[in-house]
């Protein structure tokens, strides 16, 4: 599919688009950009045969890919867009593989004066706790969904070729606005991971003596697992779609104001039907998930 592939970023999202890429021969040669303090990662992510080479000169790393991937933090990238424009090329596909989409729509748009043609904002609705290229998979996309946003002139050879590209490494591809995938991304995604940071942080506040985390269950592990993720990716995510999570936050502390009501007075059907219908919303989608 490409002579070329450059992967901007090579840490577990970034690290598994090269994997699963060489896993599909979806390219002849695998070429990636890092800073030099991420010397180590780039090293390793070419002793693991993750990429062929790495430099830290983004025009050189660019030079002659057909493919280029941006899965940098969303807050690096203003300063990968201003590097990349000197040396941008109209033959090559562009991509992010950002959680969120405004604010990297309107990067382009700074620096470009538009959003060029050639590039299509993706999202792999797919991670995991861990970070880094040592956490990289080859089968992290397979049976996940990929959200493509891409501008009304964006051309659609290009788009094609990025829809087709996700779906080789196992995505089930879907195409929706920049603003729904913000809103959606907020309710799904970035108000679970506040809520893990949040009660972690919460709890490991209090006392230690009173031993809560020694003595916590296996629901306490499953609910805070992405309290593990990476703090950095989470803050740039956070700040850049705060006008779409704030809201959410406000909604969850009426819900829980509901609800301590109903604790304080003795409200069981009340809360009874409230579980219930939380319990019956996620088989839901636990059925849908299962159709993927």
């Amino acid at each position: 599919m490409f002579n070329k592939l450059c992967i901007i970023g090579v840490g577990l999202i970034g690290g598994s688009i090269a994997r699963a890429a060489r896993k599909h021969k979806l390219c002849k040669e695998i070429s990636a950009y890092g800073r030099e303090q991420d010397s180590a990662n780039l090293l390793r992510a070419q002793e693991l045969k993750v990429i062929d080479s790495y430099s830290f000169d983004l025009a050189e790393a660019v030079t002659g890919a057909d493919c280029i991937v941006i899965a940098t933090p969303v807050g690096a990238m203003p300063v990968i867009f201003k590097q990349l424009a000197p040396c941008w090329s109209d033959e090559a596909l562009y991509m992010d593989a950002g959680s969120t989409k405004g604010n990297v729509v309107a990067a382009l748009q700074d620096v470009f004066g538009f959003i060029p043609t050639n590039f299509i904002p993706a999202h792999p609705i797919a991670g995991a706790e861990n970070s880094g290229v040592e956490a990289a998979l080859d089968d992290l996309f397979q049976n996940r969904r990929l959200i493509l946003t891409p501008a009304e002139q964006a051309d659609p050879d290009f788009l094609c070729v990025a829809q087709n590209f996700w779906q080789a490494i196992g995505s089930d591809v879907s195409l929706m606005s920049v603003e729904q995938h913000d809103a959606v991304l907020a309710a799904t995604s970035h108000l679970p991971h506040i809520l893990a940071f949040s009660l972690v942080d919460l709890l490991g506040k209090k006392d230690e003596t009173v031993d809560i985390f020694k003595y916590a269950a296996g629901g306490f592990k499953d609910f805070t697992r992405i309290a593990s993720s990476d703090p950095t990716m989470w803050l740039d995510i956070c700040m850049a779609n705060k006008a779409h999570i704030m809201p959410l936050i406000q909604e969850l502390c009426m819900e829980l104001q509901g609800i301590k009501q109903m604790l304080e007075q003795n409200q069981t059907k009340e809360l009874y039907d409230t579980f219930t219908y939380a319990r019956n919303a996620r088989q839901r989608f636990l059925d849908q998930y299962q159709k993927l």
